[in-house]
């Protein structure tokens, strides 16, 4: 039987060999026909509140899907900006029928999903009990039970939120780019902060509802498992006698691009990546006679891994771990934008990549085999797509609210299919800027900026918030104290040389503050380096940190990992409770002084700390008190690089040692971003604290 199976496998490699050998391989291969697609028309009713109601069939699976969107567009939220997500996010607290659990707990017996936001919302279910889900959604939309209670838990995480971010590059340029963009007057440009989030109240959020949250310029659209009329009567029985404010699209001028090709950089210090942005604004309607061109475009310069970009700075250069583009379309200005993530010592060479490949799309027609193979991959994406309702759902919607044919999507692929090299170059040169782009960097600054000021293009300096950094601001005006003198006087305010001698432990327990979650903290040091972190959850522990001044592991919820041989040496150079003494002792510590920041709205000196081993760490020690007030560091674990920001406030004594009672921690690394907060409540020196704690 053996003979016989290796017989029939040479046998058809034989055959395969022969077959391979009457294709000219040096021809790509004739495309065939595009994929007929079938879509029906939606059947479409207007109730008499004005939302129109637009129903597509499918009894295929007994599924049904619904949709509310309201059609507000980019709307200016000014000093109010986050009120409107915040007030999505409301929509999910409960209603004045349901609690929030009752209102969770109807949902999940239904095995059903429903979603509420700013945009209106969705509810879907098996056929048997969507009728339910629907009214639950409905109910959700019209009859909003608004408590001061889940205003402030929502309010709160969302400030957590952003003060995890504050120091991400990657939350920070997708600020700034849309701000440098659109310009910050713009709804495409401005952004939320936390004095407009802290700002906000219960009020804001009821007046945002009644002005936004509409029967106006309402679509609902259905699809899957239900007849028109059914769908009808559905509709008008949950919506029918719903009334709201009258919604007109907000006018707002186009935005510009730079007159000539220009950086803007922001200086993150703990950054040890770039973020590049390589944007232009682009004005695309989907009824554009470029729109199709402009997406194959598109997905042949940056699209995914065989993209002009990912091949140039990832394959060929190793720059980074990817290397994208995307163009936006519409009825509203949008943006065409190239980006990666970069090493710092790469930004300069990598900008340069970029626009070789921006300038080699433009110029140099596509091959028949790129363009097909970008095509296949439009039309197996596209076909795959129909299978989402919610997509569905969009196409009928889309086709009325952007005036389109009433075939746009049904031949979609055949004008796919009908884009050639000479389009594709025509609409790279048109969307795709060269040279009056704006090339966004987000870095530290001193690691890159003398690289890129030899591009030959301006470099212009900004911070995290879009406002323009001006030289004098930049260099933060002379300092006239040395960083040795900073130390002295922070030693002096916490007690003075003579008091932390005396310091042989230190015990400190408080409360842990993560996602709504509260956890006991405790943290244990002794003479010389010793230390130990404990969080416990109901009584058990969840995490322990632990160095015994040797050695050291890493404790989570049974997993246990050892310190790692450069941790070790970091905590070994340690040789009191107090670092900052050892920054005076040991001369392979290097300090300086970088200028001065705002720090929660006070100055603060600026230190930078440059261990023995290289790694940088950023010290703010406020001018005023003398006190550490923030510490930033970074760290490369593995392939990813963790930025963490701490934060010390709320000083108070300690025996004769002044210590933070209040003690906020940020870390983010890469998308990831999360932020807690530990409030001490009591600190014992010199007791509670033994050599066995640290085994």
């Amino acid at each position: 039987m053996r003979k016989i199976v290796l017989f029939i496998a040479v046998a058809l490699l034989t055959i395969s060999m022969l077959h391979a050998q009457t294709v000219d391989r040096s021809k790509p291969p004739k495309p065939g026909p595009a994929p007929i697609i079938k879509i029906d028309d939606p059947v479409i009713y207007k109730l008499s509140n004005g939302i129109t109601v637009l129903v597509v069939e499918n009894h295929k699976v007994p599924k049904v899907t619904a949709d509310y969107f309201i059609d507000a567009g980019p709307i200016t939220e000014g000093n109010k900006a986050g009120v409107l997500e915040l007030t999505g996010a409301m929509l999910s607290e409960g209603t004045t029928k349901h609690s929030k659990a009752a209102f969770d707990q109807a949902v999940d017996r239904m095995g059903a999903n429903v979603n509420l936001s700013s945009n209106g919302g969705s509810a879907s279910a098996l056929t048997r009990y969507f009728d339910s889900a629907f009214m639950l959604m409905a109910e959700a939309l019209q009859q909003p039970k608004f408590t001061q209670e889940s205003f402030n838990k929502l309010q709160q995480m969302k400030l957590t939120d952003m003060k995890a971010a504050e120091k991400s590059a990657k939350a920070i340029a997708a600020r700034v780019t849309n701000a440098l963009l659109y310009g910050t007057n713009n709804p495409k440009g401005e952004f939320e902060t936390p004095q407009t989030v802290s700002g906000l109240t219960l009020a804001d959020v009821e007046a945002a509802y009644k002005k936004y949250i509409t029967p106006s310029r309402g679509y609902l659209t259905f699809v899957g498992d239900i007849k028109p009329e059914q769908a009808k009567a559905l509709a008008e029985k949950a919506f029918v006698r719903w009334k709201g404010n009258t919604l007109t699209l907000e006018k707002t001028p186009d935005a510009k691009n730079p007159a000539k090709t220009e950086i803007d950089l922001i200086d993150v210090p703990n950054a040890v990546q770039s973020e590049i942005h390589v944007t232009n604004v682009v004005t695309l309607p989907l009824t554009s006679p470029d729109y199709f061109a402009a997406l194959l475009a598109n997905e042949i310069l940056g699209g995914g891994s065989t993209g002009y970009l990912f091949m140039n700075l990832r394959e060929k250069h190793g720059f980074t771990y990817g290397a994208y583009s995307g163009i936006g379309s519409g009825r509203f200005q949008s943006a065409f934008t190239a980006s990666a993530s970069v090493r710092n010592a790469k930004t300069d060479s990598a900008v340069t990549e970029f626009l070789h490949e921006l300038n080699r799309i433009r110029t140099e027609p596509v091959t028949d085999v790129q363009l097909q193979a970008v095509k296949a991959v439009y039309n197996g994406a596209f076909a795959r797509g129909l299978e989402d309702p919610s997509r569905i759902a969009g196409f009928a919607r889309n086709i009325i609210i952007n005036n389109l044919p009433k075939d746009f999507y049904r031949t979609y692929l055949q004008k796919i299919n009908a884009v050639t090299p000479a389009d594709v170059q025509r609409a790279a040169q048109k969307y795709f800027n060269y040279n009056d782009t704006r090339i966004v960097v987000v870095s530290k600054a001193a690691d890159v900026k003398s690289g890129l000021e030899k591009l030959g293009f301006p470099v212009k300096e900004y911070d995290a918030f879009a406002k323009p950094v001006t030289a004098s601001a930049a260099n933060n005006a002379a300092v006239n104290v040395d960083a040795k003198t900073i130390i002295q006087h922070y030693i002096k305010a916490i007690g003075g040389a003579d008091a932390l001698a005396q310091v042989k432990s230190v015990n400190g327990t408080g409360n842990m503050s993560v996602q709504g979650m509260q956890l006991v903290y405790n943290q244990k040091q002794m003479a010389p380096n010793k230390q130990l972190i404990t969080i416990s959850m109901n009584g058990n522990v969840v995490s322990k940190n632990v160095f015994n001044g040797t050695t050291g592991y890493q404790q989570q919820m049974g997993n246990k990992t050892n310190m790692s041989a450069e941790d070790i040496a970091e905590s070994k150079l340690q040789t009191s409770i107090f670092e900052q003494e050892d920054y005076l002792k040991n001369p392979d510590i290097k300090l300086q002084v970088a200028g001065t920041e705002k720090v929660n709205g006070s100055d603060a000196y600026k230190v930078q700390v440059t261990l023995p081993s290289g790694k940088n760490i950023t010290e703010y020690y406020d001018v005023a008190s003398k006190l550490l007030v923030k510490r930033e560091a970074a760290k490369t674990a593995g392939e990813q690089t963790v930025n963490t920001t701490t934060e010390f406030s709320d000083y108070k004594k300690a025996g004769n040692i002044m210590l933070p009672y209040k003690v906020s921690i940020s870390v983010a690394a890469g998308e990831m971003n999360q932020a807690f907060e530990v409030v001490f409540s009591d600190y014992k020196i010199n007791e509670g604290v033994s050599e066995s704690d640290f085994e």
